[in-house]
Formats: structure tokens, sequence, C-alpha cells
């Protein structure tokens, strides 16, 4: 205690948080937390790899996906670091230009998951309602500069909350809540008007988290009626079919982002180990399942990853 009491004066340190009420317990949390974290890195390198190696896979949905991919590759890397600093050797300290890194990728890429998720929402709503058209309006091109808008749309999203609250003074406690830096978390520690920061993120929070979900919803009450429409219940199932492995990807991420708001909005008083877990929830499990659901629920991507297993198993003959 008394270390962390000497370091929240160093105006050039964050005191990141564990585990509350578990501290004596991180290095065996840390196992659990260590193995969704490899899970993650293996699963989505997998895919990435899959996609660049099989010819059959260039295709608009698989490109889209390995954006998935590489966001979720890009959040797991984001928190990783000070996650298992702090469990395996209690290392509590960020520097000020440390966090505000972590805080601007953590953001970035959590951003980036939802614009992803809406990209590939439009994808499936141009496969299964103009699938005559599919080829001439998701060209490789297209899918490209649809990659760039959403890197741009992310980074410039993220900027200006990072530039206004670097510029306000920290002279209450460093203590952040979490292991790892969140905008949410690091402006309650200002002793400054923070009125101007708290309306922008209130306005990209609704730009962004807001409308991504209710234009994928949006889309799929198309795609429902265009399945509606086919001819066949074997059309319909396999135009569901196309389309579960997105809808579980869009509730996995959504789901926990609705689970931190509420418990945020209406369990402020709640036991703080709460908003750690739905926090970690939040976090993990996109990243950890994502890769998950497409391998199995995805004939090509679980198929090349049958054969890229097996070119290994024979180079290593």
């Amino acid at each position: 205690m008394s270390e962390v009491m000497n370091t929240t004066q160093d105006p050039f340190y964050f005191i990141l948080t564990g585990i509350p009420g578990f501290e004596a317990y991180h290095i065996w949390i840390s196992i659990p937390c260590c193995c969704l974290y490899i899970i993650s890195i293996m699963g989505n390198t997998t895919i990435l790899t899959v996609i660049r190696t099989e010819q059959s896979l260039v295709q608009p949905m698989y490109l889209f996906l390995s954006m998935l991919a590489l966001t979720d590759l890009g959040l797991t890397l984001s928190t990783l670091p000070t996650v298992m600093q702090l469990l395996w050797f209690n290392n509590q300290k960020i520097s000020f230009e440390g966090c505000f890194a972590q805080f601007f990728f953590l953001h970035a890429f959590s951003f980036m998951e939802s614009s992803v998720l809406l990209a590939m929402s439009f994808d499936r709503y141009v496969a299964i309602c103009r699938p005559l058209h599919y080829a001439t309006i998701l060209t490789n091109s297209v899918v490209g500069r649809m990659g760039l808008a959403i890197l741009c749309r992310c980074v410039l999203a993220v900027l200006p909350s990072l530039f206004l609250l670097k510029r306000l003074p920290f002279c209450r406690s460093h203590l952040l809540s979490h292991s790892y830096c969140l905008h949410q978390d690091m402006i309650r520690l200002v002793c400054a008007d923070i009125r101007v920061n708290n309306w922008y993120a209130f306005a990209v929070v609704l730009l962004i988290i807001g409308i991504d979900p209710l234009l994928i919803v949006l889309s799929y009450i198309l795609i429902l009626k265009s399945i509606l429409h086919t001819a066949s219940w074997a059309e319909r199932l396999q135009a569901f079919n196309n389309c579960l492995s997105h809808m579980l990807a869009v509730l996995v991420l959504y789901v926990p982002m609705v689970g931190v708001s509420i418990t945020h909005r209406f369990a402020k008083h709640a036991p703080p180990l709460v908003h750690v877990i739905m926090a970690n929830i939040y976090l993990l499990a996109p990243p950890v399942m994502n890769p998950i659901i497409y391998s199995v629920k995805t004939k090509q991507i679980r198929q090349g990853i049958f054969h890229l297993i097996s070119q290994r198993s024979r180079h290593l003959r």
C-alpha cells in the first residue's frame, strides 16, 4: 500500500489495478488469462495465415474476416503487456506516455471491431439480397477502400479524445481501476472542467457504438425479408447458415458491451470486482471467440486449417 501511495504522487506514472480482493492469487489467475491470450493470438494468426495461403479465399467475405482477425489481434496485444506484467510481476506502474498509447490503441481497435462487423453485415446483405451483382459491387478494390475508410474513421474518432484528455491536469490520485488504460477510467482522475471531453465522448459513442448495431440490425431485417421470399426451405436454411457466424460474432461483441454499459449505469455501487470482470469479458470475449466461431461454422476456413496442418506435418517429416 505504501508503494501505491508513493507512486500516485509521481506525475509520470499511472497505477494499474489487478483483480480487487484477489491480489494474493494473481499468479494463479494469470494461468487462465495467459491461456485466453494464447488462444486469441494463435486463433487469429491461424485465420490470417489460412486466408493468405489459400487462393480460393481471396474473396470479399474472407477479406473482411481477415480485417476482423487483425482487429482482434490488435485488441489482444493492446492489453496483454500491462495485464500480464501486473499478474506475473505485480508491476502496477505505467508511464503517462504508455498509458495514452494504450488508451489510443485500445479504443481504436474496439471501434474498429464494430466497424468491421458493420462492413461484414453489408457483405452478407449484398450476397443474399443482390447475389447477381455481388461480384460487381464488392470487388477487391472496393473492399480495400472500405478497410481504409474503417481505419481512418476509428483513428480520427479516437485522436481528438486523446488530445483533449492529454491537455488536462491529473492532480488527483493516479490509481486506475483496471489493469489497462480506458478513457472513462482516466478522465475521472482529472481535476478540471471535462464537459468538452464528455460531450465529445458521447458523440463518438453515439456515432459508432450507437449507429453501427442499428445498421447491422437493419441489414438483417432486409436479409430476413429476402430469405422469407425464397422458394424453398433448403435455400432459406443455406442463407441463414451463411449469416450464422457473423450473427454470433455480433452477439459476442455487443452483449458484453451492453452488460458493461448497464453495470456502469445502474450498478455504480457494485463491488469493484464486478466492474473488472465485466470489462475483461468485453475486451477478451471477441478476440478469443471469433476465431473459434469462424473455424467451427465456416467450412472453407475449417478446410483451410486442416490443409495448413497437413502441409506443416509433411514438412516436419
